[in-house]
């Protein structure tokens, strides 16, 4: 049983790990899509890749500690079972079970093979309620069963050949019962999962909700702040290249992201009407609804994020001075330090409590940025 709690817990870091790599992907990816982020696809999404990765791990999880494995093994060993319902015997092997006296069938549960039987058929029954919300229909159960059978197939082939060869022999074995009862498993997950997904909102509700918010132009702050996060890595992107190729950092680096920020938040809105990068993917724009000049009023949001950059900076480098120990300002310093460290934090916790609060208005406030610069997100285009 540890061997397979250890699994899922490396599974669990994977998944934390990736879903940094993959949710702003998938986040944009919905957005364009329905035109809003629906929370629910996105829990759906990230705990299918948990389970997804859980189920790989469990599978190829604990690898042999060399690559050598031929070398662990003894000259006889088996590593495939190509004779169906093995699984049966092996249960009943040793068990004291009489099949015509039902009081004897509870020993079944004490046998081991009974629970690797068992875990292999509930391996893939969670792969079978996913199969169900993206197929969507009771008619494509041969369609579920099919591709369970090759996910199955694909695991017990990796298994084999000692994952394709990283191991010079297979460490788990090939087992034709294990594709039954995967598959198997995987097809009564899929006729269950309407009992799960009754708790989600249909595709059709969805859809709805969509329809309804851009009839009523409605974009939501977590959208906004979605393509602000798209044009400020953008920016840190192009950097890393420059940064690279140049080997200068410091100063320069500042220089360089300021230059930058200017072309995506002030040159980049007043080319193409008040929408940056960052808002043409997530298809919204920027308008002032008191008639104001757009290519002035994003310059104004575009100094608001250059301020904000600048003061991050400031307080950087203020509190990166170092002074020699015996310098006669060196008490000073430290007091500068420690007043730098807690202006940052300060100045931190205001703008995360500011996002928050944007967030949780639901559209009633507005970004400190677009406040200042008079703008509010449409998606009229």
């Amino acid at each position: 049983m540890s061997t397979y709690t250890e699994s899922i817990f490396i599974a669990f870091f994977i998944t934390i790990i990736l879903s940094f790599v993959l949710f702003i992907p998938w986040l944009i990816y919905t957005y364009r899509k329905y035109g809003y982020l629906s929370m629910s696809k996105t829990i759906i999404m990230l705990s299918f890749i948990f389970y997804f990765l859980s189920a790989l791990c469990l599978v190829l999880l604990p690898f042999p500690s060399t690559r050598d494995t031929c070398s662990l093994q003894p000259a006889d060993t088996i590593h495939s079972n190509l004779r169906l319902f093995q699984f049966v015997e092996d249960i009943l092997k040793d068990s004291g079970v009489v099949v015509t006296n039902p009081s004897t069938w509870l020993a079944i549960t004490k046998q081991q093979a009974f629970y690797q039987a068992f875990f292999n058929f509930l391996l893939l029954m969670p792969f079978g309620v996913y199969l169900r919300y993206f197929l969507k229909e009771r008619r494509y159960w041969k369609r579920a069963f099919i591709i369970s059978f090759l996910l199955t197939l694909f695991y017990e082939i990796t298994q084999r050949t000692g994952i394709y060869g990283i191991f010079n022999c297979a460490y788990r074995l090939f087992d034709v019962d294990d594709l039954l009862l995967n598959s198997v498993g995987a097809l009564l997950g899929f006729f269950l999962a309407p009992i799960v997904w009754a708790l989600f909102p249909s595709h059709e509700e969805v859809e709805a909700k969509a329809a309804e918010m851009e009839k009523r132009d409605i974009v939501k702050p977590i959208s906004i702040l979605l393509a602000l996060v798209i044009d400020l890595s953008i920016a840190q992107m192009i950097w890393l290249m420059i940064g690279a190729l140049t080997g200068y950092n410091g100063t320069f680096e500042f220089l360089v992201k300021i230059t930058l920020y200017m072309l995506l938040f002030g040159v980049m809105p007043s080319m193409l009407d008040g929408a940056t990068l960052g808002m043409k993917v997530m298809r919204f724009t920027m308008v002032n609804k008191n008639g104001k000049s757009i290519v002035r009023q994003s310059w104004r949001r575009c100094v608001a994020i250059i301020a904000t950059a600048c003061l991050f900076e400031a307080i950087t480098t203020i509190g990166g001075i170092q002074l020699n120990i015996d310098s006669p300002f060196y008490v000073l310093q430290i007091i500068i330090s420690l007043f730098a460290a807690t202006a940052g934090f300060i100045l931190t916790m205001i703008i995360a409590i500011h996002v928050l609060r944007v967030i949780v208005s639901g559209g009633k406030r507005r970004l400190y940025i677009d406040q200042y610069a008079d703008l509010m997100a449409t998606r009229k285009t």
